[in-house]
């Protein structure tokens, strides 16, 4: 069954810890942290004070904290996120010069390692690192603001993956973050995801937080 990872940049920051917490009684079992530092992406979001205040919360639910670093020099910020009680910290290849080493100071701190790359970004770029990561999240749309449409070339990028991951014999995460909904996640759970990002579809959509979250479980389930 996929994961749901929604993405607390679309989230009500003002009711955050209530949001959260409807996401994840839902049955969304990761939560998404979108870094962004105004310069690798034109937005500004989040820092490790926010990750911070949401350990306990998923302490107390299970819920595993998802940190997606959207920013230049990230090694300079392992250690800040890793203290801030990161499960997973992923960083882009674009902005990683020593990639095998970016990685291996996550691992040490005792954080998951996951690479990304953003939709203009060749999958090759990726070959040298993909036996060293417990996940690669695959941008579905250009990376800085929700809300955007999904690239339906994302969808073969997935396949391709998937196929590469299962010739090395990896247990990588696929995760796809950009563009999706309940309608058209099926398509790209089928090519081969398995954590869902999501997130105006869940804080933003059509019912509730909970609502959209079980909407999403309907929509990749092969009864849908």
């Amino acid at each position: 069954m996929p994961i749901l990872a929604p993405s607390i940049l679309s989230a009500d920051f003002g009711h955050l810890e209530e949001h959260v917490r409807e996401a994840v009684s839902a049955g969304a079992e990761w939560i998404h942290v979108d870094v962004m530092d105004g310069h690798f992406v034109p937005n500004i979001t989040v820092g490790p004070l926010v990750l911070r205040a949401l350990r306990p919360v998923a302490d107390d639910t299970g819920a595993l904290l998802d940190v997606h670093l959207m920013i230049e020099q990230p090694d300079r910020y392992v250690d800040a996120f890793a203290d801030a009680g990161a499960d997973f910290i992923t960083v882009h290849v674009e902005t990683c010069p020593h990639l095998h080493r970016t990685l291996q100071a996550i691992r040490e701190r005792g954080v998951r390692p996951g690479v990304t790359l953003n939709p203009g970004t060749p999958l090759s770029s990726l070959d040298a690192v993909l036996d060293q990561v417990d996940l690669v999240l695959v941008m579905s749309v250009n990376p800085g603001f929700g809300g955007q449409e999904y690239i339906e070339g994302s969808t073969d990028r997935i396949r391709t993956l998937r196929d590469r991951l299962d010739r090395l014999g990896s247990r990588a995460h696929i995760e796809v973050d950009g563009g999706l909904n309940p309608d058209n996640v099926r398509a790209v759970v089928e090519a081969g995801a398995d954590v869902i990002v999501a997130g105006s579809a869940v804080f933003k959509g059509r019912g509730t937080v909970a609502d959209n979250v079980r909407a999403f479980r309907r929509g990749w389930s092969s009864e849908a």
